[in-house]
C-alpha cells in the first residue's frame, strides 16, 4: 500500500461502509445513521492512517474527530452521558496526550487542558471568576459558526 493514497483510501472505505449500511437499513444500526457516525469514521480513518503510515501529523485531528463523534453519539443515545462544555477541552487534551505519546510534543497543553476539563466538570465550589468562563462558553455555543467563518477567512488571507 502506498502511503500517499492510504488516507483517501481509508476515508472512502469508511464513508462507503456508512452509506452501504444506510442503504441496507439494518434495524440494529438505525441509531448510527447520523452525522456523528461520519465524524467517527473520518476520525478513525485519520487515526488509523497515522498509525499505519507512521506519519503522525494527522493523529491530532483524527483523535479530535473521533472524540467529537463519540461524545455526540453519547449525548444522543445515553441518558447518563455528561453534557458539559468541559468535555471539549477533555477531548482536546486526550488528542494532545496521544500525540505526545508518538511525537513527544504537546505534553504541556495536554496536561493543562486535562486539568481545566476536570476542574470544570467535577469541582463543586468554583471561584467567582469561573462564572465568566461559563458565560463565554455560552456565547461561543451560540456564535461558533461565525467563528469558523472568520477563521476560514483569516486562513485564506494569511500570508505564508
Amino acid at each position: 500500500m502506498k502511503k500517499q493514497q492510504a488516507l483517501p483510501a481509508f476515508l472512502l472505505i469508511g464513508i462507503g461502509i456508512y452509506f452501504l449500511l444506510k442503504q441496507l437499513r439494518l434495524p440494529i444500526l438505525t441509531d448510527f445513521y447520523s452525522w456523528p457516525t461520519l465524524l467517527l469514521l473520518i476520525g478513525a480513518a485519520f487515526t488509523l492512517y497515522s498509525y499505519i503510515s507512521n506519519d503522525y501529523k494527522n493523529l491530532f485531528p483524527g483523535i479530535v474527530l473521533l472524540g467529537l463523534g463519540i461524545h455526540s453519539h453519547g449525548l444522543n443515545h445515553y441518558p447518563f452521558w455528561i453534557d458539559h462544555w468541559g468535555v471539549y477541552p477533555l477531548i482536546l487534551s486526550i488528542a494532545f496526550l496521544v500525540k505526545f505519546q508518538k511525537t513527544k510534543k504537546g505534553l504541556l497543553p495536554g496536561l493543562i487542558l486535562f486539568l481545566i476539563a476536570l476542574f470544570a466538570i467535577f469541582a463543586s465550589n468554583k471561584p467567582g471568576w469561573f462564572n465568566g468562563i461559563n458565560e463565554l462558553v455560552n456565547v461561543l455555543e451560540n456564535y461558533w459558526p461565525l467563528i469558523l467563518i472568520g477563521l476560514g477567512i483569516y486562513l485564506l488571507y494569511k500570508k505564508k
